[in-house]
């Protein structure tokens, strides 16, 4: 029997984000679900290490490069449309619901326990929901930032938006991302290197390539 499951994610390259906007940068939703795992992970273990947090970070980061996983099916809706009221966003909530378990459905039946937490969003405990919609926010607000650093003012209320979001969530581990790494999203590759700091080395030596 053919199993369409890891076919159907391979298509989240070609969904691209932002749709109503104009975009300096195309960002599409498989490089958006890594940057959200990623971030999902350092939150967990930013509020393991300093918050008294007890969260599985690894499980929640596996769960937030799912995240988005539904749109194979339903698409990108831009949020504006997305929460304009409240029957749109319940309309939408039960597309998404629907598209969920369309993409469970798509696994071999054997595994589809091993990825039904991941995949079906109301079965997310609130905690692991919420670090995933931090750092969702916060995917989004590199995303605005970078737009507007490459001159499209189409993106300023976003930005406004998006960091109004994020300090309503009150959530400690945000603030601590946003002061230690985000400053340096706004510096070049060239900045990035410390000066006189071998990045790549031949053969271990410690002699940096030319």
């Amino acid at each position: 029997m053919k199993n369409h499951f890891f076919a159907y994610l391979s298509k989240m390259r070609w969904i691209y984000r932002w749709g109503m906007k104009r975009n300096a940068i195309q960002e599409n939703v498989m490089e958006h679900s890594y940057e959200v795992s990623v971030i999902t992970h350092a939150l967990g273990l930013i509020g393991n290490r300093f918050y008294g947090k007890n969260i599985d970070a690894n499980a929640a980061a596996v769960a937030a490069l799912y995240h988005d996983s539904s749109e194979v099916l339903t698409g990108d809706l831009p949020s504006p449309i997305k929460y304009h009221n409240k029957k749109i966003r319940d309309a939408y909530k039960e597309v998404e619901y629907t598209a969920e378990r369309e993409m469970l459905s798509t696994l071999p039946e054997a595994l589809r326990d091993d990825y039904r937490e991941y995949l079906l969003h109301d079965e997310l405990s609130a905690e692991v929901t919420m670090f995933i919609k931090a750092a969702d926010l916060i995917a989004s607000l590199i995303k605005c930032k970078a737009e507007i650093k490459a001159g499209n003012a189409e993106f300023v209320k976003a930005v406004a938006d998006t960091e109004l979001r994020l300090k309503a969530m009150a959530m400690p581990e945000i603030d601590y991302f946003l002061e230690t790494f985000l400053p340096s999203f706004d510096l070049t590759l060239d900045e990035l290197i410390t000066p006189g700091e071998a990045v790549f080395t031949d053969g271990g030596t410690g002699n940096a390539e030319s």
